[in-house]
Formats: C-alpha cells, structure tokens, sequence
C-alpha cells in the first residue's frame, strides 16, 4: 500500500518514515501544501496523513479541496493534542480520523490500518480475503489450510493490496504504483517475480493472469 505524508516537520518526517515503511509501506512525502494536494489528486496513494499546519497552504484547505474535486481518498489528519476545534474542522472537512501530537507510531500504523480496512469495508484487525487471512502487524499470513508463512516486505505489500482488491484486474502498472516509492526503480519484471512467488506460497491457480491486462486474486465461488 502506498502512503503519501504530508508534514513540514523534518525532525518528524525523519522517524515517521521508516517506521512505516517497516511497516509495510511505500512512502512519499510532501513538505507543503501545494505539492500535497497535487500528489494527492494523481490517484496514486491509498491513504494520506495529513498535517494541518503546513506552508503555502494548510492542510484543511487542501482537504476541502480534495473532497469539493470528488477525491475521496482516505485522510488522516494529525494536530496539536489540544485543538479540539482543528480535529471538528477536519472532520467536517472530510478527514477519516484524527491523531494528536506527539503520538506513538503504533498507534498511528493502527489508525492507518483501521481507516484502511474500513474504507475497503474490512472488519477487524486481520485482513481476511479468498480464504487468506493476512496478520498486518506481524506481516504473516495464514493460508488457506491453515498454515502460517512470514512475509518479506515486498511480498506483504503486494498481498496485502491485492487481498483488499480481490477478483478485481491489476495491471502491472497499478500494483507497481501502489506498492512502490517515487523513488524506487520499478521493474515491471520485478512485479513478475513476485507473484510467482506469492503462487509459490498460495497454489498456481490462486492469481490468474490475464494477458494484455493483468493478474487476478481470485476467490472460491
């Protein structure tokens, strides 16, 4: 899943975004205003953390904005512990759900999570999808005959956005985007990979291929 975080703070930014990346993230950051409601209207992200105190525009400009455009794309704003008119305006703005400063990283990786599973009307504190169930705090997932296999970083972000988009196609492009920094070289071969390899671990049939458009997660009828 990939994760745009919108903070000025250098200080922040700097132990923020390795934390999720550790826990299963591509990252990409905005220092400002301007640039977060750019990246954030190219439909690349999956869920946004947004700062409200940010340059050139504030993050509540930039969410009203967002939602005005029909982007409904998961936000949740981070304020002072005690600007309880900051977390009304946000949610009357549209955000998801609020965290106080200063918090603890875990608290928000759950949030993120919870807004997640929420948005892709996901119960719980496990993802379930096809018969897998997938332990998003451990990056473990257990499999259909019940037994439990540890996931490395790429193969857990790759699941995991295919098991909240199930018998759906994704193109190469699309799971590259999601689970991929801006940064990052994106190989679509990379991608090829990893599926063999989630096949490998869920059983050949379990991801179809669909030539010219992409692979499948595909559920028991």
């Amino acid at each position: 899943m990939r994760l745009l975080l919108v903070e000025d703070d250098a200080d922040l930014v700097g132990s923020l975004k390795p934390a999720l990346q550790a826990a299963g993230f591509a990252v990409d950051v905005a220092g400002d205003g301007v640039d977060a409601e750019f990246l954030g209207n190219e439909q690349l992200h999956d869920i946004v953390v947004l700062d409200l105190g940010l340059p050139a525009r504030n993050g509540l400009e930039v969410l009203q904005n967002w939602r005005q455009a029909g982007n409904s794309i998961p936000v949740i704003i981070l304020t002072a512990r005690d600007a309880w008119h900051e977390r009304i305006d946000g949610f009357k703005a549209g955000a998801d759900d609020y965290l106080g400063k200063p918090f603890h990283v875990e608290e928000l990786v759950a949030r993120i999570n919870a807004v997640l599973h929420r948005f892709n009307r996901q119960a719980g504190g496990m993802l379930e999808a096809c018969g897998l169930v997938l332990d998003e705090e451990r990056q473990a997932l257990r499999t259909r005959d019940g037994n439990e296999i540890q996931l490395t970083g790429t193969e857990f972000r790759l699941l995991r956005y295919m098991m909240l988009h199930p018998n759906r196609v994704l193109s190469k492009t699309r799971l590259s985007e999601h689970i991929y920094e801006d940064d990052d070289d994106r190989d679509s071969n990379v991608i090829e990979v990893y599926i063999k390899r989630l096949r490998d671990l869920l059983g050949k049939d379990s991801i179809e291929t669909r030539r010219g458009q992409g692979y499948v997660l595909r559920c028991e009828p």
